[in-house]
């Protein structure tokens, strides 16, 4: 496909989306849908953060449509909370950008469910509040539902005698583990899009490497990655450029329905969107499908 810019947004009046995160790719993500004239709901912990957000964005589109509500992907209580404060409020929705991430803490941390908090935040969280949102993702216009996964899912595995990691943690390790559980609960959700006839066109994305807050608000300043962006910081794009891939799968028509995009340049790592590489784990369909049962039963949540 040809390089491909936030020019190349078709214009979004008339849909809506809701973004998780506040900063980074999200906030990059929100501001570009802004631009196109999306209505956008920010989701994310911090009042404080989304608020910002909320007036940077403002202060470059000030007729824009954009709102934030409290969302912790870490509780499920909060996930179930904000599913029927939207379902109460609106009838239908377009678009679900599934983005928000905790990245490789150095000492294990657990959700207020108990859940490891990676995974718990990155996956199951995500998985909820899609299953949340369904009715009105169901009721949108050629709806889309984008999760964001990582580089880091190459190496991922799902370790099903261990997947909180109670008896081991491994930051790097956890956090690829989540980002391989995103990338194939996106193909999984095509499939029974397909199947049930939602008409949900369910895509994944990865940023490459860019320079966000979320490896310092994880893994640290002083981590082997929070030193790497240090003193690396020339291998890191952008996040208005680790934004365009999530866009793309969004926005773009030429985005496929079970598609997998990241940038096209040094082993996906920068450049401009097209096809990502699928790990060999993600199309594991039985393994798929034993973790989408199990996260249902974790989640307390049904597709249906």
């Amino acid at each position: 496909m040809p390089d491909w810019s936030i020019k190349d947004i078709p214009s979004q009046l008339g849909r809506s989306a809701v973004v998780t995160g506040t900063g980074g790719i999200g906030f990059e993500d929100a501001l570009a849908l802004a631009r196109a004239r999306c209505e956008i709901i920010i989701a994310g912990r911090s009042l404080e953060k989304g608020s910002s957000a909320i007036a940077r964005i403002r202060a470059a589109f000030p007729d824009a449509k954009i709102r934030f509500e409290e969302l912790d992907l870490a509780s499920m209580k909060s996930v179930k909370d904000f599913g029927c404060r939207m379902r109460a409020q609106r009838s239908s929705l377009d678009m679900l950008i599934n983005n928000a991430a905790v990245m490789a803490p150095p000492l294990r941390k657990a959700t207020s469910d108990g859940f490891e908090l990676q995974f718990g935040t990155n996956y199951l969280g995500h998985f909820a509040l899609t299953a949340q949102l369904l009715p009105l993702l169901r009721n949108g216009k050629e709806p889309r539902v984008v999760n964001v996964s990582s580089l880091a899912a190459r190496s991922g595995v799902i370790d099903f005698d261990d997947l909180q990691a109670e008896r081991e943690y491994r930051p790097m390790r956890v956090y690829s583990q989540s980002k391989l559980a995103c990338l194939m609960f996106a193909f999984a959700l095509q499939t029974r899009s397909d199947v049930s006839g939602w008409g949900i066109r369910s895509i994944a994305a990865h940023p490459g490497i860019a320079r966000t807050e979320l490896i310092p608000n994880g893994a640290g300043p002083r981590s082997l990655q929070g030193l790497a962006r240090s003193f690396l910081w020339f291998l890191f794009q952008s996040p208005a450029q680790g934004a365009l891939p999530t866009l793309f799968a969004a926005t773009s028509p030429l985005a496929e329905p079970g598609g997998y995009y990241g940038p096209d340049r040094l082993g996906e790592t920068r450049g401009v969107p097209a096809a990502a590489r699928v790990p060999r784990r993600a199309k594991d369909a039985a393994a798929s499908a034993r973790l989408w049962e199990l996260s249902e039963k974790l989640t307390g949540v049904r597709f249906s």
